[in-house]
């Protein structure tokens, strides 16, 4: 294991998104462009800043891609501009900055002289700045600061000197460093990618004779296919018109390190990743939470959505009954939007505290994370406002106290509460009774008997892989200064 301390606490390009391709058969009758469009629902959870569809007719490349939700960008008149084809690329979108790109927005659609590509990914390129530098020596022109255009131009390079397509995107694995998960879609065919670590999911389906690749296991059962396997760290699939086949990257990671938060916040509950229900793995994580922080109380109650499943684990174990301490207006988004005053707005009417419910009771209300901890403020007052007796926040993960380079939208140190305050200071800040969370021991067993190993950087500051020793500034992104 790498330990670092106290390294840079600048912002870096960073998206956690979701990915999904579909190589159609001949003989299977549906239309590619609408069958994405079903998938992107599946994955709205992962990315609610843009979406995007690139279909492939025989090599004939059509995309649609723009910022907002999966049903605002992908009208019927959407769906019609695409058309069908045999193979389709599809991404939503999350950003970590306040000030969008557009020219980031995702699948990204690239024509050189070998065809065209349309590549869609989720993660971060830990050697980002060095190769956008090494690129742009050697005349490349970015249109954006994003991963997935670095992935691009890394694959496109290397196909000029490759005989085909898949020894191109097993050279550019062994270059690009860090978290990534792609769905790459070729002239003829499909390919699917999983950095050697293993950071970010990828999983395999089928439906009728058609071929999926995707983020979360979920997507395929929403589609009613069959779900294969996933795509293991470090490997690179390849359906085509005789099939399905499988290549590994020269290059393997001495452990593997599946992000653990995908388990606590980040996936699907009804998604299976590398061999462990995210369902039963947050249930575990509060039945471990009662072994280590048993409270006497009279409801356990979960913040939705995620805060939920391990609350009635909690509940299960302790034997306190369960119940709903919140309404979620289910018309908001997961993510919090930017700015100070559409943050405090959405805080006010994103969940309502059930009164009739709550109302002289002694409350553990369980959520997956404390991050500033405006939040748990607000959660906690809402139940205090509502005629909790007594409010127990308990955190089924541990604090956050190191950012993430591989993937989430966790940059910066100073801005972790619990670098700021001891655990008895933030309980006093949330204003709750008592606040407990889940070890580093009781984490690392939400998942026993998967097939990956797991990084937990941002909670141990302890790295599997190297991260970023250079940050990349985009120095013709600001104002010119004249003297």
């Amino acid at each position: 294991m790498i330990k670092y301390v106290d390294i840079y606490d600048k912002d870096k390009v960073n998206d956690e998104c979701g990915v999904f391709g579909v190589y159609k058969a001949g003989s299977d009758d549906f239309n590619i462009a609408s069958l994405t469009r079903e998938a992107l629902y599946g994955l709205q959870h992962r990315g609610q800043v843009s979406a995007g569809i690139t279909v492939n007719n025989n090599g004939n490349f059509t995309t649609v891609k723009e910022f907002g939700m999966v049903s605002e960008v992908f009208n019927d008149k959407a769906i019609d501009k695409l058309g069908d084809g045999n193979i389709a690329v599809g991404h939503v979108r999350y950003s970590a900055h306040e000030s969008l790109d557009r020219a980031a927005n995702q699948p990204l659609v690239m024509r050189y002289i070998a065809g065209s590509l349309a590549i869609a990914s989720n993660g971060a390129i830990t050697n980002f700045a060095e190769i956008r530098q090494q690129l742009e020596h050697g005349g490349a022109i970015f249109q954006s600061n994003s991963n997935v255009e670095i992935m691009s131009y890394v694959i496109a390079t290397e196909r000029c000197t490759t005989d085909d397509l898949e020894t191109a995107v097993l050279f550019a694995m062994d270059k690009l460093e860090g978290a990534y998960s792609a769905v790459l879609c070729g002239p003829s065919r499909l390919i699917g990618f999983r950095d050697k670590n293993g950071f970010r999911p990828l999983c395999i389906g089928k439906l009728n004779n058609s071929y999926i690749i995707t983020s979360e296991s979920c997507v395929i059962d929403s589609l009613g296919g069959e779900f294969l396997r996933d795509v293991e760290p470090g490997e690179m699939v390849v359906i085509d018109e005789t099939g399905f086949h499988s290549y590994k990257s020269r290059i393997k990671a001495y452990n593997t390190s599946m992000c653990i938060f995908e388990y606590v916040y980040v996936a699907r509950p009804d998604s299976v990743i590398d061999g462990v229900s995210v369902h039963n793995a947050r249930f575990k994580a509060g039945e471990l939470l009662y072994n280590e922080h048993p409270i006497d109380a009279d409801m356990v109650c979960g913040v939705p959505d995620s805060g939920i499943i391990a609350a009635q684990g909690y509940a299960k174990a302790s034997g306190i009954p369960y119940g709903t301490g919140f309404v979620k207006n289910k018309y908001i988004g997961r993510t919090v939007g930017t700015g100070k005053d559409k943050k405090k707005r959405l805080l006010k009417t994103r969940l309502t505290a059930l009164k009739a419910n709550v109302s002289g009771k002694r409350i553990i209300i369980v959520d997956d994370s404390i991050v500033r901890g405006e939040t748990a403020n607000h959660i906690v007052k809402l139940l205090r406002d509502a005629g909790a007796k007594e409010v127990h926040m308990l955190i089924s993960s541990p604090p956050f106290v190191c950012p993430c380079y591989f993937g989430m939208d966790i940059h910066n140190k100073e801005s972790l509460i619990a670098n700021r305050f001891s655990q008895e200071e933030i309980c006093n800040t949330i204003g709750a009774d008592s606040l407990g969370y889940l070890s580093i021991s009781g984490l690392n067993q939400i998942a026993e008997g998967a097939n990956v190993g797991f990084c937990d950087g941002c909670f141990t500051g302890e790295y599997p892989a190297e991260i970023p020793r250079t940050i990349f500034v985009d120095k013709f992104a600001k104002k010119i200064n004249k003297k």
